[in-house]
């Protein structure tokens, strides 16, 4: 029971992830694409960890961390390189 709740929340968060690729694609300004490219990425983090309670394979938490960490480097090398360019608003 818990496991189709924790499977249903990773679906639900999934389709919060759609829903916010658009904007990513239409914009309007770099800074709202690289918000919710970091929303997308939190939220596969967020999945990863669901999918791991909900299998009972905690291996996968390591996974999570690892994306996490990766999440948070893109982000801090692409606002350096918005920065740079001169594209803060």
């Amino acid at each position: 029971m818990i496991d189709g709740a924790l499977m249903y929340g990773a679906a639900a968060i999934a389709a919060l992830a759609v829903v916010v690729m658009y904007r990513v694609v239409k914009g309007p300004t770099m800074q709202d694409r690289i918000v919710a490219i970091n929303v997308i990425g939190t939220s596969t983090v967020v999945i990863i960890a669901l999918v791991a309670a909900a299998l009972d394979q905690p291996e996968y938490l390591d996974i999570a961390l690892v994306y996490a960490l990766l999440n948070f480097v893109l982000s801090i090398a692409v606002a350096k390189f918005t920065v740079d360019r001169g594209e803060v608003l």
